[in-house]
């Protein structure tokens, strides 16, 4: 069930489609009206507050409670009280509040520093809880107290609405109780440091998780790869997994890691953003399918023509407002690395690894070799999506979250070779022997 349906299914069952039904769906584009004009489509959902809100440019600092901590979204005594209807008519650029639980929220000086761009415009005088029950990572105390620095009143009792349905995670795939776990929705997860040093290729069940959505449901018999290359004339072909099968087949093992590994020693240097990961986001294995270079010579192709054009690479997985998971790389750089994998380690790939069909581009970081792959553009454009534009960018260690300029940031398209002692493990007590003790990494 998707996120829309079970927002207006809660609606309909606290009857409150009456007064919200001109302002359910909304367009991405922002009007430069003061309003917003909504206007129905099929891959938008409402009440979000879009990326992970992480910026740190909290400036009304007369919103925050002075009287101690606060749970997020409980009730205050000492602010005021407004109704949904009320709050719903702030969805403009120049008053723009949220809900959260009880709590009702002015965001409008976040506006320009919030990393999702203008997707925030789809929680303008909405709640934004369906969103965070999709991104369960937005439930840190970081963040909560963020939000919470906003705050302005409460919410009248008779409009709160019970936003807990989890059906939209319903279909999650089974996953190893060793792996440590860094979010839950959508789930993140890295191995214990003592397994990854156990094998060269690490078995699958074991292969670090990083989720941005939840996993899409795919027939694998139906599912389709849609290959365009832009140009003077478009060409445009699809293949089936069976179609792929008619190229020769080629492995490579490769190590995946996420641009994030090890933020949890980054943070012992310099506050950062993102998930805590030690050094399990990283992982290796022995990927199976055939050479995305193949694939495009097929579809036509022209390799003398290739500088400043780019693989854009889009996955089946969606947010909560449709839009499906995209990331790009220089076409020069992939045209010889880039495999498109059916199989890990001699097995279809698991569900939390992109079955089935995801790219895999060596020495690139794992948010390059997208999952669940389902269409791949060439193109002289980058791609468009805020996973691209406005994430996985790289900066000097002088910038910060408030003078961060995302767009004109270089993206990050290679990483570094890193080592890492996985065992003993940071902190663990060692018995001496002969004046040495065994490290390994």
């Amino acid at each position: 069930m998707s996120l829309k349906t079970l927002l207006l299914r809660n609606l309909i069952r606290h009857s409150k489609i009456t007064s919200f039904a001109p302002i359910f769906i909304q367009r991405q584009s922002y009007n430069k009206n003061e309003r917003h004009y909504w206007t129905s489509s099929r891959n938008t959902a409402v009440a979000l507050l879009a990326s992970v809100v992480i910026g740190s440019a909290v400036k009304d600092q007369e919103n925050v409670n002075k009287k101690g901590d606060v749970e997020a979204g409980e009730k205050r005594s000492d602010l005021p009280t407004f109704t949904a209807e009320e709050v719903s008519k702030h969805d403009s650029k120049k008053s723009f509040w949220v809900i959260y639980k009880h709590g009702v929220y002015d965001v409008t000086s976040f506006l320009p520093s919030h990393p999702g761009g203008e997707q925030i415009f789809n929680a303008g005088g909405l709640s934004i809880e369906p969103f965070w029950n999709v991104y369960g990572m937005h439930k840190t105390k970081e963040i909560f107290e963020l939000l919470e620095s906003y705050r302005i009143g409460n919410l009248h009792d008779d409009d709160v609405v019970d936003h807990s349905d989890d059906e939209f995670w319903a279909k999650e795939p089974y996953r190893d109780k060793r792996l440590i776990i860094k979010t839950a929705k959508p789930f993140n997860a890295e191995i214990p440091p003592k397994l990854q040093v156990e094998h060269f290729n690490t078995p699958n069940e074991l292969f670090y998780v990083r989720q941005h959505m939840p996993v899409p449901d795919i027939n694998e018999n139906e599912h389709k790869l849609t290959v365009t290359i832009v140009g003077k004339t478009t060409k445009v072909k699809e293949f089936t997994l069976k179609d792929l099968r008619k190229f020769k087949p080629v492995s490579v093992n490769a190590a995946l890691m996420c641009a994030g590994n090890r933020r949890s020693e980054m943070n012992k240097v310099k506050p950062v953003k993102g998930l805590s990961w030690t050094t399990g986001a990283i992982s290796n294995a022995e990927w199976s399918g055939v050479l995305l270079r193949d694939v495009l010579l097929h579809c036509g192709l022209d390799t003398e023509n290739i500088d400043d054009k780019h693989v854009i690479l889009t996955g089946a997985d969606t947010d909560a407002t449709g839009t499906q998971f995209s990331t790009s790389l220089p076409l020069r750089d992939a045209l010889d690395t880039v495999l498109l994998a059916t199989h890990m380690n001699g097995a279809p790939l698991p569900p939390d690894h992109g079955r089935p069909l995801r790219a895999v581009a060596p020495g690139a970081p794992a948010v390059r070799s997208v999952k669940w792959l389902q269409s791949i553009t060439i193109s002289t454009e980058e791609s468009s999506s805020h996973w691209h534009q406005r994430d996985y960018r790289s900066f000097n260690p002088s910038t910060t979250w408030e003078t961060a300029d995302f767009p004109t940031a270089p993206p990050v398209y290679s990483l570094p070779v890193t080592s890492a002692i996985c065992d003993p493990e940071d902190g663990e007590t060692v018995t001496v022997e002969d004046g040495h003790i065994e490290v390994r990494g």
